[in-house]
Order: C-alpha cells, then sequence, then structure tokens
C-alpha cells in the first residue's frame, strides 16, 4: 500500500487541512514530531521514515469518506510508474486463515489505530511505547500510553465494517501487554497491565464472536474475566462475565449463561455504581429470561435496565463498556419476538429503525422485524425485511447478522412453499456457508 513515494508533502498538507489541523495538532495525531510535518510540507521531496510512510497510507486509507471524497485524483496513487493499491476484494466472513497472516498484516501495527481514528483527542507517543517495548521494568507512564491504545484499538472496532480486520492489530497489542506481564513491575504497574489485559481479552472476543469463533470468544473472555479478577476491577470482570454469558443467550443455551448472568450481577453491585454495568446485565439477563419463557420475569429485567436512564455523567466508557440505555428498545424487541409477542414488538423496533445505529445493530433490527413478519403472517414484510439484512450482511461480512439469519431460517420454514421465501431462504444458505 506505497501510495504516497515523492510527494509526501503534498499529501501531508492536503490532509492537514482537510482535517481543519493545525501543523501541531496533524503531528500529535500522527504521533511525529511538529518539525518532521514542518519538513514534509517545505519539502515534498523528502523521503519519510518507513513508519512514518506507513502512518501517512493509512491515514490517507482509512480516512471517513467525506475527506477521501476530496482526494479523488490523489487516491488513484502517483500517474507515473507507481501502480495504484489493488481494488479491494469484496467483504466477506473472516476467517482463521486470515488472522494468521500475521506477516502480511503487522504492518497495521500499533501506529494504524492511531491513524484510523484521526479525530481522538489524546495523542500516543509512540516513541514512549517504543521504549517501553524495549526496556524494563514496565512503570505507570508505560501503562498509561497502553491504556490509550487500548481506547484508540476500541474506536477502530466499532469503525470497521469488517470486524476482523482489526484483529491482527489486537493481537500486536495483547502480545505487547503479555510481554510485559512478564517484566519486573511494582504492584500498581502489574495491576494496571492485568486491567488493560482484560480490556482488551474482551475487545479480541468480540471480534472472534462477530466471525462467528464462539470456542474462541469463550477463551477471550474467560481470560478477561480472569485478568480483570486480579486487577480487582469489578465492572470490568462483570462485563466479561456478560459477554461470555452472551454466547450462550445466542446460541439459545439459556439455561447454560443463568448462572453466568447471577455472577455478573453480583460482581457489578460491587463495581461503580455510577456506570451502566449492573443495567446491562440486566438487559441480558431479560434476553435470557426470554428464551426460558418468562414474560414477567423478562419485564422486570427490562425495567430494571430502563432504570439506565436516570444515571448522571459518564455511564460508559465506549469500550468494554458502552451500554447507555441507547439499545434498549432494540433489545426489547428482540425480547418480544422471542417470546412471540408480535403485538409488542412492533412498535419498538420500528422506532429502534429510526435511530442512528451501528451496521450490526441494524442489521439485527432488521432480522427480528423480519421475524415479526412471520409472526403476523406478513409475507411482504418477512421478504422486505430479511432481503435487506442479507444485504447487510454481505456487504460487511457481520457473522452476528448471519447467526441471526439462521435463526430466522428456522422461524419461516413453514413458509417455504412460496418461491420469494425459497429464494430468501437460498440467500441466507449461501452467505452463511462455511
Amino acid at each position: 500500500m506505497d501510495v504516497v513515494t515523492d510527494w509526501t508533502g503534498t499529501l501531508a498538507a492536503l490532509l492537514r487541512q482537510a482535517y481543519h489541523s493545525s501543523q501541531d495538532e496533524f503531528a500529535k495525531r500522527l504521533g511525529v514530531g511538529l518539525r518532521t510535518v514542518q519538513k514534509w510540507e517545505k519539502y515534498p521531496d523528502l523521503k519519510p521514515e518507513p513508519l512514518q510512510q506507513q502512518m501517512l497510507d493509512m491515514f490517507l486509507w482509512q480516512a471517513p469518506e467525506h475527506v477521501k471524497a476530496r482526494f479523488g485524483l490523489l487516491l488513484q496513487g502517483p500517474p507515473a510508474s507507481t501502480p495504484p493499491p489493488p481494488t479491494p476484494a469484496p467483504r466477506q466472513e473472516w476467517t482463521d486463515d486470515d488472522m494468521n497472516r500475521r506477516e502480511l498484516l503487522r504492518i497495521f501495527s500499533m501506529a494504524g489505530a492511531l491513524i484510523a481514528t484521526p479525530y481522538a483527542d489524546d495523542a500516543l507517543d509512540l516513541d514512549r511505547l517504543g521504549h517501553a517495548r524495549r526496556n524494563t521494568p514496565v512503570d505507570l507512564d508505560a501503562t498509561n500510553q497502553y491504556e490509550a491504545l487500548n481506547a484508540h484499538l476500541w474506536q477502530v472496532f466499532m469503525l470497521a465494517g469488517a470486524k476482523g480486520k482489526v484483529y491482527p492489530l489486537v493481537q500486536d497489542q495483547l502480545s505487547t501487554l503479555v510481554r510485559s506481564m512478564q517484566r519486573p513491575t511494582s504492584q500498581a504497574a502489574h495491576a494496571r497491565l492485568c486491567t488493560l489485559a482484560g480490556d482488551l481479552f474482551q475487545l479480541a472476543g468480540e471480534i472472534f464472536f462477530d466471525g462467528n469463533q464462539y470456542t474462541e470468544a469463550a477463551h477471550c473472555y474467560t481470560l478477561a474475566a480472569s485478568a480483570s479478577k486480579e486487577a480487582g476491577a469489578w465492572d470490568l470482570w462483570a462485563c466479561a462475565m456478560t459477554r461470555h454469558a452472551f454466547i450462550g443467550v445466542y446460541e439459545r443455551r439459556y439455561a447454560d449463561a443463568e448462572p453466568m448472568l447471577d455472577l455478573a450481577a453480583r460482581l457489578a453491585r460491587r463495581g461503580d455504581s455510577s456506570l451502566s454495568t449492573r443495567h446491562w446485565v440486566e438487559v441480558v439477563r431479560a434476553e435470557t429470561l426470554a428464551g426460558l419463557g418468562d414474560f414477567d420475569g423478562c419485564q422486570r429485567a427490562l425495567d430494571s435496565a430502563e432504570e439506565v436512564r436516570g444515571l448522571t455523567g459518564p455511564v460508559h466508557n465506549g469500550g468494554w463498556l458502552r451500554f447507555g440505555g441507547e439499545r434498549l428498545p432494540e433489545e426489547r424487541g428482540t425480547c418480544y419476538i422471542t417470546l412471540r409477542r408480535p403485538d409488542l414488538a412492533e412498535e419498538v423496533l420500528t422506532g429502534a429503525l429510526t435511530h442512528t445505529l451501528s451496521t450490526r445493530r441494524r442489521g439485527g433490527v432488521l432480522v427480528d422485524l423480519a421475524a415479526l413478519g412471520v409472526q403476523q403472517g406478513d409475507r411482504d414484510k418477512l421478504l422486505d425485511y430479511g432481503r435487506t439484512a442479507v444485504a447487510l450482511a454481505r456487504q460487511t461480512g457481520s457473522g452476528v447478522i448471519g447467526q441471526k439469519l439462521r435463526g430466522l431460517q428456522a422461524q419461516m420454514a413453514a413458509l417455504t412453499t412460496d418461491h420469494r421465501v425459497r429464494a430468501l431462504n437460498d440467500d441466507i444458505d449461501a452467505l452463511t456457508a462455511v
């Protein structure tokens, strides 16, 4: 992806202007010195260091679409002998082979995480991180930088269309944290490293979960719980247990999920009462009780989750804890679909679809609305929402949407005498084929 050569200065200047940044702000976002940016712009033919080259490349190719649009000709690459970057292949569900291409994907490294989130306010000190990789012991300043990078990685995950593409970045950072744990540290630094590992193992689990790799996700959540327990991080531990339990919910093994959620609820009560941890546990508990056919218990859990709206201040961190109440309509709708209460589900699901949703969340709502069509005997509704969900899953390669579509197949089996429903069923088969 060597898209910048002797026109580095031009690219740097145009990117900086597109982001409305000063030279100093732009330098901080890239993790380079101010003088480096100044030299790039003053001497366009100056060849950057290899890491700086990758940073500029990634800054361009990971830029938001409205920024890329300003560089339509520039994105085609230099007009001379340097070939343009290859056209990306259509997104597909990621595989173990994709993850194991470590040497090829290693170029993204930690800097890629920073560049993919150029609007982050806190700049990473890449020199400081590099020093921490090479020297012992690990001090609190280094763990502060690791914490900042973890936050960036969560942002990359949230923004990525194909979640599996983020894994090499997470793997690299996990390797760094594990190596750091093997070095002499103070008790405080060790606790911080355990907290960071618990955070990042949850992110790795989320990536595996999106790729339908449930066994690997469960291992990640188990390690996250162990690291969080070692650090005494109650909310982090509760979230790891909740994610682990959600695998059971997603595979409709509701009885397996229930004891994990009981533990998560106890842990959350020992955590920070200003955070939304205990309310998120209640949301997942509601889905579990819906799967067990307990309507009243599900309603009570949903009502407890609604109490999150009474919290003030920052109730989540946008990383391992992201629940703020925005998802409650779609979660409530999912519960009502599971309980086969279309009379209650339709209003909340159609309302949820009017909100700004992530791709994965939107896909989930679409599948639930298709299931609503099955329960109401409305084949047009089933087909309209089902086809849209299939298109979204095909576009993103999300295993989460694919898994929900497989659940939809079971519900619409009795309708496959309709050739249109059979065609939708075939599309889901093709989409989710291993």
